[in-house]
């Protein structure tokens, strides 16, 4: 499962346990981008290439016994499971991108909505750290005041690890300027939500459109998909994998 722009793994919540339930016979795994969670000290690459390859280091250093991984990505993460799979295609079986974009079918003012331009920096450059989680807890659920428990604990890691502007910054070129233009060669699914105030979700729909593949749409969920509704993005994963892996 890969995160997106300053988030760490942590940042999956319950979904990651809901996740494991559903497939107890499947390790579920999480890694940090450089420069996120406990990889804070390093200097995040400005690159989706140098993202997808310390995740590839991180995930042989793991020793995981498997030939081919199920990548779960959302935003920046999603980019980086398109760029994975399109180099080393034997390494994934399916990816799934949760409201994600790419810079060769929609502008960037959908790709990170020109309405919430001025929340973004206002992000990058906030001080105090509660505000600065409030800030995205905001931005990126429909439903905030349901998960202010989950604040708590954002506002917890972000003391522990904080990501600096820099690294922000280096994350937010990286995104904005990733392209690929060819179908991916896995088994692809992407999950969007109608209501996400980050990244329009007309970007999912015209990825759907370009690569022929499955899309499900959420109708009311906000940019944290697995934060807003676990359960259904549990099912929806469930079942498409079922019919990907029968096994």
């Amino acid at each position: 499962m890969l995160r997106g722009l300053i988030r760490e793994r942590r940042h999956w919540g319950d979904f990651a346990e809901q996740l494991q339930a559903q497939f107890p016979n499947r390790t579920v795994l999480s890694f940090n981008l450089p420069g996120n969670g406990h990889l804070v000290h390093l200097r995040s690459p400005r690159s989706i290439t140098a993202m997808r390859q310390s995740l590839r280091i991180q995930l042989r250093l793991s020793s995981l016994n498997t030939d081919k991984i199920d990548v779960v990505a959302i935003s920046l993460g999603g980019m980086v499971a398109v760029d994975w799979q399109a180099h080393f295609p034997e390494e994934i079986n399916s990816i799934t991108l949760i409201n994600s974009s790419n810079a060769s079918f929609s502008p960037f003012y959908q790709r990170l909505r020109w309405q919430s331009l001025g929340k973004i920096l206002s992000i990058l450059f906030t001080v105090n750290r509660f505000q600065r989680q409030l800030k995205i807890l905001q931005l990126t659920s429909c439903a905030p005041m349901q998960h202010l428990g989950v604040l708590v604990r954002w506002l917890s890691w972000s003391e522990q690890y904080p990501v600096t502007w820099q690294n922000s910054l280096r994350q937010l070129w990286a995104a904005a300027r990733f392209r690929c233009t060819d179908k991916p060669k896995v088994a692809t699914l992407l999950l969007s939500s109608r209501q996400d105030k980050l990244v329009d979700c007309r970007c999912s729909e015209v990825l759907a459109t370009h690569w022929q593949c499955e899309h499900k749409q959420h109708p009311s969920a906000g940019h944290d998909l697995p934060l807003d509704d676990a359960e259904w993005t549990v099912n929806q994963l469930s079942s498409w994998l079922s019919l990907v892996d029968p096994s």
